[in-house]
Parts: structure tokens; sequence; C-alpha cells
């Protein structure tokens, strides 16, 4: 078996075999923190207990001890970094630290071997593995193509893809079950997983270093419209610069800022750029994720955002609301230099050797973002404007909501307004004015009063 292809977890206990040591004694991180203190302390005495005595009674003699940690980051985490006030997480950490003195310092855990995500040969031979014994008792239909599945897995690790076919076979069996009868036998000679179950499994198994496509697809939850040659011009620069970095050598990385003034379509765009892309890891960072949390626990979680990324040939980040992540204030100004500081270093850091990133910032204060010099960060900058008449027409002939006759007229209120608030003034004009006409405005089926488009045009506060 090609260890290449084999999971962290598989490949510790393989390399725990090959060392003709004692049976390893695997520990599972998460079930480290579901015991009392008092009782988790005794375990990870325990652990260690048998190689003290081997070495008491034997010194050099004895034999090896392999203890392996699986998911050893859910208990060792950077102190104070989380949200656990009882301190119990920090006191485990200090009972292992008690056992091998430091880890990752030199002189212990000193070795660290990176597992990287599988690329398509290797997501074949892992998927290979997992339908062999199907396959054997011709349990597998012929029309499933292995190769075709890795193609469609990018970014999906050995324990996802091994989800993906325990997802497939579940859609297999349901085809057997009679829900009129569940007393029925299933007959298992007539079972098939087929090409069309993989399919649908897929979409259940959300890879961890994947697209977050629902995350992008709040950000544009009108969709995109066309909306005129400025905003087409902006998308297809933007796509250009995802062209760069998939085909280029000289850059790995690569980053635009988008700035416009708030709700002229940014994040929108950045978004709808990242889904088109079809970059395996996508992934957006923004304020609302971090509400409550501390500017260092940010800043952590943010590191981690541009490391996962590392681990996929291709990446995208959109920084969205690049002043709102800063928690700037116009007030002083205020803002937070921590966090700006290391949004400035990981714009700059350049990725690992194979690995591209391409990062989107979208920010309503440029003039802010200049005067600290954060501006300079970025490869190129783009202006997201606001929709003038001819755009705001466009947008409205898409949407369909006005008589002909009222179109040039409502096109030539909406001038100079950005797109997300045309939106939210079509959305409550559409109401009528004694509400419930929503309906049978977006189906077509009645077009909206221009009289009280006018009204409530003039009821909307515009900066």
């Amino acid at each position: 078996m090609d260890h290449l292809v084999l999971e962290k977890t598989l490949m510790a206990r393989q390399i725990g075999k090959m060392l003709n040591g004692k049976d390893p004694k695997i520990v599972n991180g998460p079930e480290v923190l579901t015991s009392t203190l008092v009782k988790v302390k005794k375990n990870v005495r325990n652990l260690f207990a048998d190689a003290e005595n081997d070495q008491r009674l034997l010194g050099d003699a004895s034999d090896l001890h392999v203890i392996i940690f699986d998911e050893i980051d859910a208990i060792c985490k950077s102190r104070g970094s989380t949200s656990d006030c009882s301190g119990v997480r920090d006191s485990i950490v200090n009972q292992l630290l008690t056992k091998i003195d430091a880890i990752l310092r030199p002189g212990r855990l000193e070795v660290q071997i990176e597992i990287s995500l599988p690329d398509e040969n290797g997501r074949v031979q892992i998927l290979q593995i997992h339908t062999n014994k199907m396959k054997e008792s011709s349990f597998l239909a012929p029309d499933v193509n292995l190769q075709e599945l890795a193609a469609r897995t990018k970014n999906y690790s050995g324990a996802e893809l091994e989800g993906v076919v325990k997802s497939a076979v579940s859609f297999a069996l349901n085809r057997q079950l009679s829900l009129d009868d569940l007393t029925k036998p299933v007959d298992e000679e007539s079972i098939k997983v087929t090409m069309d179950d993989f399919r649908r499994a897929i979409p259940d198994i959300v890879p961890a270093f994947g697209a977050c496509t629902d995350d992008l697809e709040r950000c544009r939850l009108n969709g995109m419209v066309e909306c005129g040659d400025r905003h087409k011009h902006i998308y297809q620069r933007a796509v250009l610069l995802v062209e760069q970095v998939k085909s280029s050598d000289r850059s790995p990385l690569v980053t635009c800022l988008l700035e416009g003034p708030s709700g002229s379509g940014k994040s929108s765009l950045a978004a709808t750029v990242g889904i088109d892309s079809d970059f395996p890891y996508v992934k957006i960072i923004s304020a609302e994720a971090m509400i409550g949390l501390h500017e260092n626990t940010k800043c952590v979680q943010i590191a981690k955002v541009f490391e996962d990324a590392y681990k996929s040939p291709l990446s995208i980040i959109i920084l969205d609301n690049i002043e709102r992540l800063l928690e700037y204030v116009a007030i002083g100004p205020r803002f937070s230099n921590l966090i700006s500081q290391t949004l400035m270093l990981l714009l700059k850091r350049t990725p690992p050797k194979g690995k591209k990133l391409l990062v989107f910032g979208t920010t309503s204060e440029l003039g802010f973002l200049d005067s600290i010099g954060f501006c300079d960060t970025f490869s190129v900058t783009y202006n997201v404007p606001t929709l003038k008449t001819a755009d705001a027409k466009k947008v409205l002939e898409q949407l369909n909501v006005f008589a002909d006759e009222d179109l040039d007229a409502a096109a030539e209120a909406l001038n100079d307004m950005p797109i997300k608030k045309l939106y939210m003034v079509i959305e409550m004009a559409a109401q009528g004015e004694h509400g419930g006409s929503s309906h049978a405005i977006f189906s077509g089926q009645a077009k909206i009063n221009i009289n009280h488009f006018y009204d409530i045009l003039k009821d909307t506060v515009r900066y």
C-alpha cells in the first residue's frame, strides 16, 4: 500500500509498527476533554506509566513505547487563545508538558512531518482502497469512474473521501428500502453503488479545506446582474488576476483591493469571482464571524485561514470590509494596530513553493487605509462605483418591475445609487401602498406604481 495516500493517523500507526516497539497507544484529542479534570490528568499520567516503569527497570534496554496523539491540536492550543475560562485545557497542556518537557521545542517533538492534502492521483488511490471490497463483492456498478470522482473532490482529505464512499453506499441502500414496509428484507444481491450515488454524495461531504460556498452565496443574495460597462470592466480585471495566479509561476501571490461606496457591490463581486474561479479553497474573513473575540484571538483565526490556504495549490481569500476587521472608529481615529500589522504581514508573505494565493480585500474607507499604509500592501486597487442612470436602467430592465413608459424616469431617479441600496428601494416599492404586492410584481403579473416609487425614494435617506 502506498503510504503517501494514507491519512495522518494511519501513517502514525504504520510508523509505530515499523519501529518494532510496543503496540502504539492511540489517544483521540477531543475525547481527552470529555472527562473531569482529575480523571484527565490521571489518564495522561497512565499513558506514560508503562514507559517510565520500563525505563526504571531496564534502562536503555527497555522496549520502545509509542504514543499517538490523534488531533493533538484539539488539546494543545495556544494558551489564552480559547474562551475556556476554567483553565481546564491549560491544565491538561501543563500535565503533558511535565511528561515531555515542552511541545515543539528542540530535543522533544522536533521532527515535524506535514502530510499534505492528496493530489488527484492520491485521491484515486484512496478511493480505490475504500472501494476495493465493494468491487470484489460486485457491489460497485461498472459505471463508477474513480478518476472522475478524484477530479471532482479537490482538497478532500482521506477521511473526507471515505465519507463520500460511505454516503454513496447509503444512497444505494436507500433505493432498496421500502418505506411502506420497513420490515421487508433487503435483497443484498441487487445492491449496486452507482456513479450517480457518488455524484449525490459529494455535496454532502464538505471538505475542511474547500470553498465556503454558502458564505460566498450570502455575499450575493440577489445574484449577479449586468449593471453597466464599468462594473463589467472591474469583473473582467478580477478574472484576469485569477488567470494570472493560475497560470503564472512568477505570481504565487496576488492581492487586489476593491474600494468604493458602501453597498456598491464589492463583496458580491469578490464572491462571484471566487465562485467562478473554481479554485479548490475559497474563504471569506469577515468581522461578523468574529463578534466578541479579543483581538489576539482574531489574529490567530486570520492567520489560520492563511495557513490553511497554503495547504491548497490554488486559493482565494476575501478580506471583507477591512475597516471592520481592523475595528476602525472614525472618532480619533481608532483601530487595532495588532490586527493591522498581522494582516499586512500576511498580505506580503509569499506562499510556500508550489502554492498560489489570490487575496481580495474590500473597503469603503480608502482614505483611512491609505493613511496607515495599508493600501501599499495590495498589488492593485480597483474602484467599484455607484450606478449611473444607464447602469440603473440595465438593472431595472433585468428585474422587469416597471412599465416600459416608467423605466427611464425610474432609472434617472436612481442615478448615483449603490446597487445594494437600489435593490432595497425596489423591494420596498414592490410591497405596494398597502403591502402584499411583491409576489405579483416579481412574478411579472404587475408593475411598480411610479408615484409610489417616488414616495419611497423620498423617504429613503441618501448619503
